[in-house]
């Protein structure tokens, strides 16, 4: 069970209030994960720090509009979220995401061989060229929920759409990606 919305829901009623450190702990639980968010909707790591901190301002002037009990993850990154499309669409660029390398192998045993490194590093590279070859909307999804591991309704609140559309779209999106991977086997 998750503690963090009754967190949440105290240090809201604080700021809005007038307790700035009570927004800046705000900040603080969920700088990472909008960070994040924004990232994956411009593809530029400067885009992404600008837009999760023009999200957070915009989240304080609304914090009025915020419904008391809500959970406050979803709604923020809505927020995010739209910053950073309303960006896209004003820079009249298209998404280039650029994912990350995965961490290392967890491996407990002890160093992995370099035959096993190349094969993982040769696995991740096929998923993620299968990942951006993806159509925008199915690559979104899908990195959202797995790259980035929101759960469905933090998913759609991210990407603007409904829950019931983020699962059709995830499970469209996988069955692509596995006919895919299958194909390059």
């Amino acid at each position: 069970m998750e503690v963090r919305p009754l967190e949440d829901g105290t240090l809201i009623e604080r700021a809005r209030a007038g307790d700035a450190g009570a927004y800046e702990e705000l900040v603080r639980l969920h700088s990472d994960i909008a960070f994040r968010t924004a990232y994956l909707l411009t593809g530029s790591a400067a885009d992404a720090e600008e837009v999760a901190q023009d999200g957070f301002v915009n989240a304080f002037r609304a914090l009025g509009s915020f419904r008391a009990g809500a959970p406050f993850r979803p709604w923020l990154l809505s927020i995010v979220a739209n910053q950073a499309r309303n960006r896209r669409r004003a820079a009249g660029r298209r998404v280039r995401m650029e994912l990350r390398t995965m961490s290392e192998a967890r491996s407990a045993t002890g160093p992995t061989s370099p035959e096993d490194v190349a094969e993982q590093r040769a696995t991740r590279q096929a998923l993620f060229e299968a990942v951006e070859s993806l159509e925008e909307d199915d690559r979104l999804v899908v990195s959202s929920r797995y790259f980035l591991e929101l759960s469905s309704q933090e998913t759609a609140a991210a990407l603007g759409i409904a829950e019931g559309t983020v699962k059709s779209r995830l499970s469209r999106a996988l069955a692509k990606l596995k006919r895919r991977l299958d194909g390059n086997r």
